[in-house]
């Protein structure tokens, strides 16, 4: 067990460092964009950027975790099923938002027709190395993939950065993703080689579909609740305001949810290694809250100094924005260890009720409070999600008691 430990915080820490170089490179982004585009271009993106990841939202259906939990005389099926799933799934989310981008095409909506079939050819680069990547993180090479997803956001950061200089457009923000896909392939089919063995008779669908619908419902309703509220704001208070919530959220959130994400990654694995999983779940969490905890309070207190030198005297107004949406992520940590242990546990179906639930409250918090503006919008969100998330833990964790003193 105590192997296993020191395995997880190497992990975590890897892709802890993977996202602050990731997040470090961001701020050349954020820097580069306040001060070269409009709010209503960074709008414009933003919306697009959001559509998009919330369509790429339905790659996250549970057929990795299928190839991780596997067992050895399991694996070389699954991973010839997992092969056929991950091209059909793609093609289809491909084809899917093509027709979205024809139809806003048709429409008069030209430019966000164009963004979003930019963003929809990063499917055509993703099933070829699907099956590579959940080997890996099978076989506990955590580091590695954490280092090659790292490496592909700062590749693309630096590519926004760039574009955004020489030309300061939505597409700027949103071409990088495409451009970065191809190495994130290459390096993952070279860290994990993998081909499908002849003749392997294939695992049947049903166990992927049962547990993978409710994962998809999961990520679907994960991302919509991440995303929505950008949507209802740019409906209801204009492009503008939305690139002023867009980079507050941004700012606020965008370093907190990757470590939640990086966190969430290498639980999985970890847990279906070890064989006590409460354990292992609490010495995960209390890792976890130990490294991002100084880091929120430090990022939430030091955004009305960091926030106006960074992008300029014009964004100082949103400083108290990204102090207030900082906080959101000590909530959301633990509910991503409550989380992992449902997956773990084969019940997802729990996971996903607190999902919708979230996502309903959150959207309609932006809908009730958006005429009081985006200060009552974040305090909302943070007030919401707190009391949605740790309700949730307390109810689902077993040993509450012993959970809540490792955490806390």
């Amino acid at each position: 067990m105590n192997h296993l430990n020191a395995a997880f915080a190497r992990q975590f820490f890897a892709y802890a460092v993977s996202e602050t170089a990731a997040k470090a490179s961001r701020l050349f982004v954020v820097v580069v964009v306040a001060r070269m585009m409009d709010a209503e271009a960074i709008g414009i993106a933003a919306a697009a950027l959001a559509a998009g990841d919330i369509l790429k939202a339905l790659t996250e259906n549970g057929v990795g975790q299928r190839i991780i939990s596997a067992t050895e005389s399991e694996l070389a099926s699954r991973c010839a099923t997992a092969r056929r799933i991950f091209w059909f799934w793609c093609g289809a989310l491909f084809l899917a938002q093509s027709a979205i981008a024809l139809t806003l095409y048709i429409v008069g909506q030209t430019q966000m027709a164009a963004l979003l079939f930019v963003l929809s050819l990063e499917y055509l680069f993703m099933p070829a190395g699907l099956v590579q990547a959940a080997l890996a993180m099978r076989e506990g090479k955590l580091q590695q993939t954490a280092a090659i997803a790292g490496g592909q956001v700062v590749f693309a950061n630096i590519a926004t950065s760039l574009l955004a200089l020489a030309w300061a457009s939505p597409l700027a923000m949103v071409l990088p993703r495409v451009l970065s896909a191809p190495i994130w392939l290459v390096l993952m089919r070279r860290l994990r080689p993998w081909q499908p063995v002849p003749d392997v008779k294939h695992a049947p669908l049903l166990p992927f579909w049962g547990y993978g619908v409710a994962v998809l419902g999961v990520e679907v309703v994960k991302v919509m609740r991440l995303q929505a509220d950008k949507l209802v704001v740019g409906t209801m208070l204009g492009a503008e305001t939305l690139g002023i919530y867009f980079m507050a959220f941004n700012a606020g959130l965008g370093l907190a949810t990757s470590f939640t994400q990086a966190f969430s990654v290498v639980l999985f694995p970890h847990l279906c290694a070890a064989d006590d999983r409460l354990g292992a779940l609490r010495h995960g969490l209390l890792v976890s809250l130990a490294v991002l905890t100084p880091l929120v309070l430090l990022q939430a207190g030091l955004a009305p100094l960091y926030v106006p030198l960074l992008l300029g005297e014009t964004w100082q107004a949103t400083s108290h924005l990204v102090s207030i949406l900082c906080l959101a992520a000590l909530p959301n940590v633990i509910w991503s260890a409550t989380a992992g242990w449902l997956r773990v546990e084969g019940r997802p179906g729990q996971e996903l009720l607190v999902s919708v639930a979230l996502a309903v409250v959150l959207v309609a918090n932006s809908i009730l409070l958006a005429p009081y503006g985006l200060t009552a919008i974040a305090v909302g969100y943070l007030s919401f999600s707190t009391l949605i998330m740790l309700t949730a833990t307390a109810m689902f964790l077993p040993s509450r008691q012993g959970l809540r003193k490792a955490a806390f």
